[in-house]
């Protein structure tokens, strides 16, 4: 799937795929102003605010870097029938703003069509888990306090400026859960400046950073970060500790004897790290995530006419001869081997219209998609959804 944004992106850090993530720290300019707008404004993240029913810690409120209390700015809405929903009473939340204040939402590509698409971009691109938070700053509103991460961190400024600061490291890639509370922060400045409407920035996991608009005077700021959580050496470890239950010598008790014997359990150990290498557990991981929420396919709603790969990781197509086997989200489908460049178009990550896709791989598109449609490897596009791909995602058939 290529993505207007991720071609932006690397164009601006210097890089070719994502290689170099998670290496060092990067900055640079989108070279494309009209994504900018297009990715998300401050005024449609105060929309997505306000047409839902949010709450902490989803959704978050500071002021000179203390969190507001939710009940100053969510109030309940109650319907004739005396049910009560809890909503954002806007007028507080823009009272607050004009006061000068942060606000965060948290996985923005829960709520968003475009901030979804573009995660589901991303993690075809890194092969690795991606979710968006938003945060829109105004006046002289500070940030949170120097802090680190545990993920890597692409952050795309939207509109206005924000100044920042990145540090180095003070513990060399530090874990969540770690031996170290990693608590002190590093000496060494990185980098000190503004970003400004259209700058993008890459903060490797470990490096300490703050943002704030102290001194920046009466304006906004809205940038979006993307997270991306790699796997790591204790990733794998933790997965050896689930697969070790398939073999009987780990499901039985230690023996706390004097004298206890433990080099079969040891060797049993040596024999799994051999077997289940690193590459597999990496290859393995896109299988056991589960399938994304979608709109379920109902024909009683209508025929089935534009279609969009939505899994996590771009699926696994294997050719055997006669057939042609897919692999995505832990599912293993089994089609004739007739039905590999449908799959191919289908399984592409762009929008696909059938009518259109007939004409360049036949007929038998329709029944292909059908079959990835209730195995949900696929779902329908619906004009909402369809909003995260436009002039976004190039349609498959373009």
């Amino acid at each position: 799937m290529e993505h207007r944004l991720i071609s932006a992106i690397e164009t601006a850090l210097g890089w070719s795929g994502a290689g170099k993530l998670g290496k060092g720290f990067a900055r640079g300019t989108l070279d494309d102003p009209e994504l900018i707008s297009r990715v998300l404004t401050p005024n449609h993240l105060l929309d997505i605010l306000m047409r839902r029913s949010l709450n902490r810690p989803q959704f978050r409120v500071f002021q000179e870097s203390k969190e507001v209390h939710p009940a100053v700015y969510v109030t309940d809405s109650v319907s004739p029938r005396g049910q009560s929903i809890p909503m954002v009473n806007m007028h507080s939340l823009g009272r607050l703003l004009g006061e000068g204040a942060t606000v965060i939402l948290d996985q923005a590509n829960v709520f968003d069509p475009t901030m979804e698409v573009a995660c589901r971009a991303l993690q075809w691109w890194s092969h690795e888990r991606v979710q968006v938070n938003a945060y829109l700053t105004t006046n002289e509103a500070s940030g949170f306090p120097l802090h680190w991460d545990d993920h890597d961190v692409v952050i795309v400024q939207l509109a206005g400026e924000k100044g920042w600061e990145v540090r180095g490291t003070s513990r060399a890639v530090p874990l969540y859960r770690d031996a170290d509370p990693n608590d002190t922060p590093s000496e060494e400045i990185i980098w000190s400046g503004v970003m400004k409407t259209g700058d993008v920035m890459h903060i490797p996991r470990g490096h300490w950073h703050q943002a704030t608009r102290n001194g920046h005077g009466s304006g906004k700021s809205l940038h979006v970060t993307f997270g991306i959580t790699k796997r790591t050496g204790a990733s794998w470890l933790a997965w050896l500790g689930d697969r070790c239950r398939e073999k009987e010598i780990f499901r039985h008790d230690l023996d706390r004897l004097p004298g206890a014997e433990f080099h079969p359990l040891t060797k049993a150990a040596a024999e799994l790290i051999a077997e289940r290498t690193p590459a597999d557990f990496l290859a393995a991981y896109g299988q056991v995530m589960p399938l994304p929420r979608q709109v379920p396919f109902q024909d009683i709603f209508g025929s089935l006419d534009t279609v969009v790969c939505t899994t996590h990781f771009p699926p696994h197509i294997q050719e055997n001869g006669e057939t042609v086997v897919v692999l995505a989200s832990g599912k293993k489908l089994t089609l004739t081997a007739k039905a590999l460049p449908s799959l191919r178009l289908l399984l592409s990550g762009r929008p696909v219209s059938l009518d259109r896709a007939a004409s360049l791989v036949g007929a038998e598109v329709a029944e292909v998609a059908e079959i990835l449609v209730k195995e949900e490897l696929c779902a329908v596009l619906t004009p909402e959804l369809s909003s995260g791909y436009t002039g976004l995602v190039t349609n498959a058939v373009s």
